[in-house]
């Protein structure tokens, strides 16, 4: 399921679950970079446990764009690895909400949301499909973020094919930017294309701003997160 492209938004939670032995899947966005919402839904139940951690603001959704890392919980109502209190007491009116697993969203540095993953039963989630479920996570990351900056990109692409100087720094940018980051030169320039569409600049501006050392896209040694200083464009 590397290709998401053909995949329209209201089916999107649905090819997931088809993958997945879960009873139901939800995707959101949330951080600085998109703004908090529901992409995409499986089921109402879905939906309303995404709503529910975003009005409350805790949940395994929240911790796991924190942590960067999956929150797995197998048996949220009797024996609950966290303390989410507003949370757990609003399950009091969802029965049948036995298991749910947040995978955070990430592409690099940068976090986008999170895919939950809700069981009617208790039960800890297998290996192997924690492991497809990741895998999952990665594409989703990509296709958001790609959606996210599509008509940008269409914009500064033409801007970059009338400069070939702009092109060579976008090109320069872009390694270092794989370097910082390690990823691939695809999410690369994704990444960069995701910093322009953030900053409201042009990808010229973004890879500028690389090559003089004013945006970095490494992680700090104890800080998970890309470096986030205000920049003037």
């Amino acid at each position: 399921m590397d290709d998401l492209t053909r995949v329209d938004d209201t089916d999107l939670a649905g090819s997931l679950l088809a993958s997945l032995p879960v009873t139901g899947v939800s995707v959101s966005t949330m951080g600085e970079l998109l703004r908090t919402e529901t992409v995409s839904a499986s089921d109402p139940t879905a939906a309303r446990l995404d709503e529910l951690q975003f009005d409350l603001g805790e949940g395994p959704c929240w911790d796991a764009v924190a942590e960067r890392r999956p929150v797995l919980e197998g048996s949220l109502r009797l024996a609950p690895r966290r303390s989410w209190p507003a949370f757990s007491r609003a399950l009091l009116d969802h029965e049948g909400v036995e298991a749910l697993f947040a995978f955070p969203l990430l592409l690099g540095p940068l976090a986008l949301g999170a895919m939950d993953l809700w069981c009617d039963r208790p039960g800890e989630l297998p290996d192997a499909s924690a492991r497809r479920a990741s895998a999952l996570a990665d594409d989703v990351s990509r296709h958001l973020l790609r959606r996210a900056v599509r008509d940008v990109a269409d914009d500064q692409a033409e801007e970059v094919r009338v400069d070939k100087y702009s092109r060579r720094r976008v090109h320069q940018a872009t390694g270092m930017v794989l370097a910082q980051a390690d990823v691939s030169v695809e999410d690369a320039e994704l990444l960069l294309q995701g910093r322009a569409f953030a900053e409201g600049v042009s990808m010229t501006d973004i890879a500028d701003a690389v090559l003089e050392g004013r945006v970095s896209f490494a992680a700090a040694p104890d800080d998970p997160c890309p470096d986030e200083r205000e920049q003037e464009w």
